[in-house]
Parts: structure tokens; C-alpha cells; sequence
């Protein structure tokens, strides 16, 4: 166990971190119908990647800047036009593939590793990463304690919320800039194409079990936390990737969580 801690150290606390961060983001994610944006935004932001790459900044703060500006657009867009949204957010999702791509190609002479932002590695996270992690949790908490009724409100019925004097547009604003916070303090844990299978599963699962939100945040947070421990566990066990342990682990449990009552 101590040979276990020492070589996975980083990677234990980024996976509790991480399992705050998937509560309480993939929980608003659930309740919210926001599953096809958040992948826009974890896709879209492939496009930091490729910018920080062509300009030569530093990829986790270049790439969180571009997240929270396709952000602020996408929040902007869905509003102005809801009957078209799943179109515009699929485009904003390939553009910024795109832009990706092509500042990559324009970039002369790159050597990161795009494969650790793709599909990430926690057994490589860095003291930075879990600083990001940590701010990422305590504004989600604060937000969420601030705002739980109001993002309720706004989730179930926001014509009625808006009547009842709720900032339906800021808190849609608000919700989705908290997805593209959560989705790039996990890229280089779990990447950008796996993120939000992670983000998705454990909320799934808990609003099963839970009666309220707070409920299924707890709930969600230590069913992450358990996928993440079998991760690493047959990491360390059969020298394997910890990210495609996880993602299977958690795909187990939402398998078996379809047998449960709905």
C-alpha cells in the first residue's frame, strides 16, 4: 500500500479533486440537458490546444481562456436561438476541432505529447494541474451553494423562473462557463474525447439512488471517486492506461445501473 501511495500520489489526489469536480459539474450537466454542450465545449476546445502550440503559451491557461470564450458564445447563441441550438452547438463543436487542427499544422517544429490532452493521463498530473483542480472545486462549491435553488429553478422550469424574477440568462451563462471550467481542470487527468463520459456516468447513476440534488452530488462524487480508485488500481495491477481503466469501470457501473429502477 505505501509502494501504491508513493508511486500514485499526485494521481490520488487528483482523483478526489476530480471526483468533486464531476459531482457537482456533471450533476448540473444532468439536470440542466447540457450533456451535448459540455462535448462541444470538450471538443470546441481542442482548438486551445492547437493555439497555445502555435503561439508558444501554456497550454492548460490558453486552452481554459479559448474553453470560457466558446463559452460565453455558446451561452450567448443557445440563447438568441433555442430551436436551433443542437445545430449551432454541433458547428462551434467542429470549428473549433478545426482551428485545432490548423494551428497545429502552422505550428513549426512541435513535440507535446497531444495524446496526454486527447485522451489524458493521470498518472502524469502536475502540481499545477492539481491547483487547477482545487480552485475549479471551490468555485463549484460556492456557486452551487450560492445558487443551488435558482439553478433548480432554472433547470425544471425556466419560463416559470423567469416569471418568479430569476436570471434565467445569466444563470444558463453561469452553468455553462462552470462546465467549461470543470471540463479543462480535467483534461490532462482525463482528456478531452473521454471527459464527459465521466462527467455523464456517475450523476446517471446517482439520480437513481438520490431523492434530491445534494443527494446525487454526494452520491456522484464517491461513485467517481470508485471508478477512479479502479483505474488506478488496474493501472498499478496489469500496467495498463488508467484513463481507459476508469472509463471502463465507470461504463460497468452504468451497465449495471440500467437494471435498477428508473
Amino acid at each position: 500500500m505505501s509502494e501504491f501511495f508513493a508511486l500514485f500520489e499526485y494521481s490520488i489526489y487528483a482523483s478526489i479533486f476530480l471526483a468533486v469536480a464531476i459531482a457537482i459539474a456533471g450533476s448540473i450537466m444532468l439536470i440542466t440537458r447540457s450533456s451535448y454542450i459540455a462535448a462541444s465545449l470538450a471538443h470546441g476546445s481542442y482548438g486551445g490546444v492547437g493555439l497555445a502550440i502555435f503561439l508558444g503559451t501554456p497550454i492548460l491557461a490558453t486552452t481554459l481562456g479559448f474553453a470560457l470564450t466558446l463559452a460565453l458564445l455558446l451561452a450567448w447563441i443557445t440563447l438568441k436561438n433555442p430551436t436551433r441550438k443542437d445545430l449551432i452547438i454541433g458547428t462551434i463543436w467542429a470549428v473549433g476541432m478545426s482551428l485545432g487542427i490548423l494551428f497545429i499544422d502552422l505550428a513549426p517544429g512541435y513535440n507535446t505529447d497531444l495524446l496526454a490532452y486527447l485522451f489524458g493521463n493521470i498518472l502524469l498530473i502536475a502540481k499545477e494541474d492539481l491547483l487547477l483542480l482545487l480552485i475549479t472545486d471551490l468555485i463549484l462549491l460556492l456557486v452551487i451553494a450560492v445558487f443551488y435553488n435558482h439553478i433548480l429553478a432554472v433547470a425544471y422550469d425556466p419560463d416559470f423562473a423567469k416569471v418568479r424574477g430569476v436570471r434565467v440568462g445569466f444563470i444558463h451563462t453561469l452553468t455553462i462557463l462552470l462546465l467549461a471550467l470543470a471540463v479543462i481542470a480535467s483534461i490532462r487527468a482525463v482528456g478531452l474525447i473521454l471527459v464527459i463520459a465521466l462527467f455523464s456516468i456517475p450523476p446517471f447513476i446517482a439520480e437513481k439512488l438520490a431523492k434530491n440534488m445534494v443527494q446525487m452530488i454526494v452520491i456522484s462524487a464517491l461513485l467517481a471517486l470508485l471508478f477512479l480508485g479502479a483505474g488506478l488500481a488496474a493501472s498499478y495491477t496489469f500496467n495498463v492506461s488508467a484513463t481507459a481503466a476508469t472509463i471502463l469501470a465507470a461504463a460497468t457501473g452504468f451497465i449495471l445501473s440500467l437494471k435498477g429502477k428508473p
